[in-house]
């Protein structure tokens, strides 16, 4: 199976509109307080991709530095009219990967998550699937990822200005 896909994606106003031209690396569902807090909800589902492959069809994004747990930060693209977060930039991982919100994706039921994460700051009404891969905290990616994946992210990482 190729990782190339033509995944369209946008805010609520349709005012920015990208496409994801990859398969995510991962996909995680997280359920800490902070993810809580942020979106208002119960939890944030997050593709991780190459910044380079999330390409702008239109619209002019602005990027927010926002605070996050870590207390290292995390740098949140959002549609200047609307304010619906795109994706983030965390401090860990560097400008070379988003966190693609999949929510924001045109079709988001194509990327469902991989991992449950943080599951100890659920919501006690969430339930998960049985077969769920489910975290309490965070995981090491280099024995939960596939090769493939982990290869990428070094890739991303290791590129100019990433």
């Amino acid at each position: 199976m190729s990782d190339e896909v033509a995944v369209e994606g946008g805010c609520s106003c349709r005012a920015v509109r990208y496409r994801l031209t990859v398969r995510p690396l991962f996909v995680n569902c997280c359920h800490c307080s902070w993810c809580q807090r942020e979106t208002g909800s119960a939890f944030a589902v997050n593709a991780m991709v190459e910044t380079a492959r999330v390409v702008l069809l239109s619209g002019a994004p602005v990027t927010i530095d926002t605070p996050s747990a870590s207390g290292r930060g995390q740098r949140i693209v959002r549609c200047p009219d609307c304010q619906v977060a795109l994706w983030s930039h965390y401090a860990g991982a560097g400008p070379g990967i988003a966190f693609l919100r999949v929510g924001t994706l045109d079709a988001p039921g194509q990327f469902p998550p991989d991992a449950h994460i943080f599951t100890s700051t659920r919501q006690a009404w969430v339930v998960l699937p049985g077969d769920a891969r489910v975290f309490a905290e965070f995981y090491d990616p280099k024995t939960t990822w596939p090769a493939a994946s982990l290869e990428r992210f070094r890739a991303a990482r290791s590129r100019p200005g990433a």
